[in-house]
């Protein structure tokens, strides 16, 4: 069963000239669905702009959504108010892409790890010191981090505190925006084995949303490709990197650095990312595709299974694999 289950959710912002008027609407998610398990990964994944953090902050209710349902453990969120949200905010924690502009600097780091426990009740007044202190050396910080505030610390510590502070309430769902993105890559490394060192002992799960392949492929059990408020591609980690579908996906993985200096570099991804304001007409990702015929620029793809759970919104999803295939042989 389903811990998280998302349905047709779509997102748009107005535009306005510089009058104030409206100069049209941009739509940041558009008819997206997904689940996630107990104790699963989902990672999220696609370029800047394409919708990723909106997805996440819609999940939580930071934003609401134009329409379109969000179920947390087969209770649907989208109608509730604040109060009602109360409870679900313990068992839903969002681990922030910027942990600077996420903490408050007029706190110290012990007042921002006690108020959801004050808040939540989670610990008398007496007992919250001890909770913040065992919290502290959870993330691989000291006691003596207490009484700091959030700009003395390093942007690694800083992300820890953040991450404390999603562990506080004891959550059942974590959705991580970017949490290593402006780490250094030791740093990153320490907070990816800290997260999953967490879901194992806790049971959680989350969803990672990363614009970096190379650091959800370690993180993730099933990865959905994003572009341009769409879902285009959703299967297991293994399998997405094995044998991907959609020729945005191929680019992706084409773009992940590449240890070996004498490996021939592949084709980068021409075009920047079309304007979610006017987006092209058909498959939004045609403009850009190797692939792309007629059909693509008039046609857009459904969201498809091709194979045993593994989901594609292509016209060509067939062409792609067989050439990959092709390509994999030759080598």
């Amino acid at each position: 069963m389903s811990l998280l289950e998302v349905k047709n959710l779509r997102k748009s912002f107005r535009i306005t000239d510089s009058l104030g008027r409206t100069a049209g609407q941009l739509v940041a998610v558009d008819n997206l669905s997904l689940s996630l398990k107990r104790g699963e990964t989902l990672g999220l994944v696609g370029e800047s702009g394409c919708g990723k953090s909106t997805t996440g902050k819609l999940i939580m209710q930071l934003l609401r959504p134009d329409s379109g349902q969000v179920f947390f453990d087969n209770n649907e969120l989208t109608n509730l108010s604040p109060k009602q949200m109360r409870p679900y905010r313990r068992r839903m924690q969002m681990i922030f892409q910027d942990p600077f502009s996420s903490l408050n600097p007029r706190m110290t780091v012990g007042s921002i790890l006690s108020e959801p426990l004050l808040i939540h009740r989670l610990a008398a007044p007496r007992q919250v010191r001890d909770r913040v202190i065992e919290l502290l050396e959870k993330v691989g910080l000291t006691a003596e981090h207490e009484q700091r505030y959030p700009h003395e610390f390093s942007g690694g510590q800083r992300q820890r505190v953040g991450i404390a502070r999603a562990l506080a309430v004891e959550p059942e769902l974590i959705i991580a925006d970017e949490p290593v993105s402006a780490l250094d890559l030791s740093v990153q490394a320490q907070i990816l084995n800290l997260l999953q060192g967490f879901q194992q002992e806790h049971n959680l799960s989350y969803l990672f949303i990363a614009h970096d392949l190379a650091v959800i492929e370690h993180v993730s059990d099933r990865i959905a490709v994003m572009y341009l408020g769409k879902i285009v591609e959703l299967t297991s980690a293994a399998e997405l990197y094995k044998n991907p579908r959609h020729p945005y996906t191929e680019a992706l993985l084409n773009a992940v650095p590449v240890p070996d200096p004498n490996q021939p570099r592949p084709t980068a991804l021409k075009g920047e990312i079309p304007s979610p304001v006017h987006p092209p007409s058909g498959c939004y990702f045609h403009p850009r595709c190797p692939y792309a015929d007629d059909l693509c620029k008039q046609e857009e793809p459904a969201l498809l299974e091709t194979a045993n759970e593994h989901l594609v919104a292509c016209h060509h999803a067939e062409q792609v694999g067989r050439y990959l295939l092709c390509k994999a042989e030759t080598e």
